[in-house]
């Protein structure tokens, strides 16, 4: 596998600007102010399925084959990933099967479903749903979309960053969640490459570190589980490619705790009104953890994935913020 080039960036916006709109990224005065930096919002959660990574989706089902597009895709999620290729899959008349663990974010799910996807729910946790999606897809001939090791998935996602340096270009911090790697990856093939001074910070969950510890040791570190309630960054096994291009060219990844991801889903809603999830979330998360590290700049948090329920929006509110 090759990591996607900028020309392929590019190439993919051509396809996706058929499809999605440009996200918004807008100066929050109020968390501006508390954080004591310039903050940008870059609204992910403006897309069809609240998540940045429909782009990917996109990109990579408009370059299947003929023979692919008869046979079928399968894929393996939390949520966020099988809504993108659920919706790219009914765009492009795909027949999608969704590997989801057992204990997937029902609304996620029930998204899926109404998307068009076949959502079975296997496994405990996404890696093994990975695992089984793996054996389908080797078993009745699927084509099989890993998460994260697809060049065209990655210069997809990527295109959020072209946004970003286009929108501005004078930003100092770009701070992405990471659980896959696919975002982070984009951004440190995108913005440093356009703008070598740009920092880029990945923001895992302290209960779900895996590239975080393959990153600090230089080497592909896998967890025994992944027990935080931030979907979207419950990943145990590092992928080959993201990790590759993360440990390359990435500044630094910070770790956040479930009650910093709580407080960054409340500082997003009081101060911003923006509603995410906890993966969406953890941008906010770590740039609170790192208020004074980055006072006076310019930084852009990506607020990626609106999909959090009910029950959980219920426990996010339940006591008074510290």
């Amino acid at each position: 596998m090759q990591a996607p080039t900028l020309q392929d960036v590019y190439r993919a916006r051509q396809v996706i600007r058929r499809y999605l709109p440009p996200t918004p990224l807008l100066r929050s005065a109020a968390m501006s102010e508390a954080l004591g930096c310039e903050v940008y919002l870059k609204l992910e959660t403006t897309l069809p399925i609240g998540a940045f990574k429909v782009r990917g989706g996109i990109n990579l089902l408009s370059g299947l084959t003929e023979e692919e597009r008869r046979r079928g895709v399968i894929t393996a999620s939390t949520g966020n990933h099988g809504q993108s290729i659920a919706y790219a899959a009914k765009l492009f008349d795909v027949k999608a099967i969704v590997a989801a663990p057992e204990g997937a974010n029902p609304d996620k799910v029930a998204a899926m479903r109404r998307l068009g996807a076949e959502v079975v729910l296997t496994g405990r946790d996404f890696d093994e749903a990975r695992e089984r999606a793996e054996e389908r897809a080797r078993l009745d001939g699927y084509r099989y979309v890993h998460p994260a090791n697809e060049p065209l998935l990655i210069a997809g996602v990527a295109t959020v960053s072209l946004e970003v340096m286009e929108a501005l270009p004078e930003v100092d911090v770009i701070l992405v969640p990471i659980g896959g790697g696919s975002g982070a990856s984009g951004h440190c093939l995108v913005a440093k490459r356009i703008s070598p001074k740009v920092k880029v910070i990945g923001v895992q969950a302290e209960k779900a570190p895996s590239v975080y510890l393959s990153w600090k040791a230089g080497r592909k570190v896998e967890t025994p589980e992944a027990a935080t309630w931030a979907e979207g960054l419950m990943t145990r096994v590092p992928f080959e490619l993201t990790l590759g291009i993360i440990r390359e060219h990435i500044d630094e990844i910070i770790l956040v705790s479930e009650e910093e991801m709580r407080q960054g889903v409340r500082f997003l809603l009081e101060a911003a009104h923006q509603l995410a999830e906890a993966a969406g979330a953890a941008p906010a998360a770590a740039a609170r953890k790192l208020k004074d590290r980055l006072r006076g700049q310019s930084v852009v948090l990506i607020v990626s994935g609106s999909n959090i329920t009910l029950d959980q929006l219920r426990w996010v509110l339940a006591d008074p913020q510290p």
